[in-house]
């Protein structure tokens, strides 16, 4: 079991962490799901190495084409995540879902199986090391993008791990012919969908199968606290307003907003904060604050 302490100027991120309470972690956390190991950022607020007690965990999920490191290397501000981390007492806890590994279990390729790692090997991993709320009432889960899809998707096949849920630009139709890109971008992704889901059009149909689009029957069952937001200029607005609508209609309470904005990290700067707002309202209701 391999966990070093590093600040973000030395090896994660390259920059100054001068004047900044939370620390970071960066974890290896073994998959015998997929025979790797792979890497998560845990970001701990200062209150942690002051306090015996228990802390709520929010897990922050990357988008495709990305790594675990981006919600600290990507935003216009370096520091977002541990001002949120500081500022409401949260554990965070960034894990790797590979270039495009759908935060699914892929029904084709063998060795891709994020489901597992991240609702099974990572939460198992955050909870024996460290001191977290080991129940769900202390369990949050949001992403963009791929991520977005990831945590809906995560927290509706897993509702008990997860209380409450959150997509920021997600794709929640993984259909490309559902989004609003040209044809030379559905064909260079094509082959990593290609990869996760199989052809498409064949069948069984894994696209629409994996959707959370499609989940609404289950999400109402669930009943987990769940806010939805998209950039109005976003690729991805169509897929949001669908699943908006479907949960209108079967009467979910959610939390919807479109916002100015495309698919870029200037949007989920803007948007994490009102995210972790929401969690911490939820957490509270649930008497799951650290103390």
């Amino acid at each position: 079991m391999y966990l070093t302490r590093l600040f973000l100027s030395i090896s994660l991120l390259g920059l100054s962490f001068t004047g900044i309470c939370a620390k970071v972690d960066s974890l290896d956390v073994p998959s015998a799901a997929m025979n790797r190991t792979m890497r998560a950022a845990v970001v701990l607020p200062e209150s942690y190495a002051k306090s015996k007690t228990a802390f709520p965990v929010l897990y922050l999920l990357h988008g495709g084409g990305g790594t675990f490191s981006d919600w600290l290397k990507q935003t216009p501000d370096k520091m977002l995540v541990h001002k949120l981390a500081d500022q409401y007492n949260l554990i965070i806890v960034m894990p790797e879902g590979e270039r495009l590994g759908g935060y699914l279990d892929s029904p084709v390729q063998k060795d891709n199986l994020f489901e597992t790692y991240v609702a099974k090997e990572v939460v198992d991993k955050i909870d024996n090391t460290y001191r977290t709320i080991r129940d769900r009432k202390g369990r949050v889960i949001t992403g963009l993008s791929m991520g977005g899809h990831g945590a809906l998707y995560l927290a509706t096949r897993h509702p008990e791990l997860y209380c409450a849920a959150g997509s920021m630009s997600g794709a929640l139709d993984l259909n490309p012919a559902n989004w609003r890109i040209d044809p030379e971008f559905a064909k260079r992704i094509e082959p990593g969908f290609t990869r996760i889901l199989g052809p498409m059009g064949s069948t069984p149909d894994y696209y629409a199968a994996n959707s959370v689009v499609n989940m609404t029957d289950k999400i109402k069952a669930n009943g987990q606290k769940l806010i939805i937001d998209c950039g109005v200029d976003d690729f991805l607005i169509e897929p949001n307003r669908e699943l908006h609508r479907r949960l209108v209609y079967s009467k979910v309470e959610h939390d919807y907003t479109e916002r100015p904005g495309g698919h870029t990290w200037e949007y989920w700067q803007n948007s994490l904060p009102y995210h972790v707002l929401f969690f911490q309202k939820v957490l509270k209701a649930n008497g799951t604050l650290a103390q």
